[in-house]
């Protein structure tokens, strides 16, 4: 399984918001989004990917990005704990329950049942307009990696 191709529809997926609410592919329509796609809360290569996506997240806002992500198979409260702790203001969304179910849409679940290391940029129509999964779960996608991918999804939007 791989990540969703260029092109290709966001698929349907539910995810929770830390208030204890829901956000669809739908609620995405109107936005240009990207998914942060990471295995878990407090590990070593996640605390590192979301604080250096934060200290960009001005940049990236610039390069037409109106929604940044972070998506795990951790519960809310975890996602909370650890977006707290590390001091992000990059919102979280649990695929807790069912487990694993958007991150299977996306093409992201990983086989011992948490989500691959990926990103997925999707336009304000809900299509894909980039995608990356890391080659392994321990291996983190560079600031440089991410402008890029952004620029290729979103730079059209700016040049209009």
């Amino acid at each position: 399984m791989s990540v969703l191709a260029p092109g290709t529809p966001a698929p349907s997926f539910k995810l929770a918001t830390e208030d204890g609410g829901s956000i669809t592919e739908k609620d995405l329509k109107g936005e240009r989004t990207v998914l942060v796609f990471y295995p878990f809360a407090f590990s070593p290569v996640c605390t590192d990917q979301l604080q250096l996506y934060e200290a960009t997240l001005g940049e990236l806002i610039e390069q037409g990005v109106t929604k940044l992500c972070g998506v795990s198979c951790d519960s809310s409260w975890s996602q909370i704990a650890f977006r707290e702790k590390l001091g992000v203001s990059i919102e979280q969304l649990s695929d807790f329950e069912p487990k694993g179910a958007a991150c299977e849409a996306f093409g992201v679940l990983h086989e011992g049942g948490f989500p691959e290391r990926a990103l997925v940029a999707i336009d304000a129509d809900g299509i894909v307009r980039w995608s990356y999964q890391a080659p392994l779960p321990g291996e983190l996608p560079s600031v440089e990696l991410l402008r890029e991918g952004v620029g290729i999804a979103f730079g059209d939007v700016l040049a209009a």
